[in-house]
């Protein structure tokens, strides 16, 4: 069930130039955070590493209900399936989106063992308009231990992610500095 809660904005920054580690700021609130390998690029290139800079709608959430609860939210979520995928081939006709396995292109499996899709939230990075090539599956995920950088994304640990959901409406941004 979805509950109406305000918009807000997250704002993802690194303490240090070329970290790949850096800070979730809700305003008092502040969580760790890691980003992309490649650190953070205004031009974003499927396969770079890199997080993209800009601001990202949240456009939904999806979980692993054999691991966690459904989390709470005023965003749209929904289970994954051990056959979801994100298509990351640039030039197929569902590059950067939802796609079901077994997939004919290359397709990142969002049903993972390692723990950092049990919760992905969903961001709007090249979906509108969608451009071939300029990146694929940039998520707010659950980081690793360690907070190892990412292929692209943002992690926070899973517990905060949640705790984070639970204040996100219609709406929620992310913004990469």
């Amino acid at each position: 069930m979805r509950t109406t809660r305000p918009s807000l904005q997250l704002v993802v920054r690194t303490i240090v130039a070329g970290a790949r580690r850096g800070v979730l700021d809700m305003g008092p609130v502040k969580i760790p955070c890691a980003i992309g390998r490649g650190g953070i690029k205004v031009l974003k290139r499927e396969g770079d590493g890199a997080t993209p800079r800009g601001e990202w709608r949240m456009v939904g959430v999806y979980y692993r209900a054999d691991r966690i609860r459904r989390p709470r939210t005023g965003l749209p979520v929904r289970a994954l399936r051990p056959t979801d995928g994100w298509c990351d081939a640039a030039g197929d006709r569902n590059y950067n989106r939802f796609v079901r396995h077994p997939y004919p292109a290359s397709a990142e499996h969002l049903w993972r063992e390692d723990g950092l899709y049990d919760v992905i939230v969903v961001l709007d990075h090249n979906q509108r308009p969608r451009v071939r090539g300029h990146g694929s599956a940039v998520f707010l995920h659950c980081a690793s231990e360690g907070f190892a950088p990412t292929a692209g994304c943002v992690a926070v640990r899973r517990a905060e992610l949640v705790r984070v959901l639970g204040r996100m409406g219609q709406g929620a941004r992310v913004k990469v500095m």
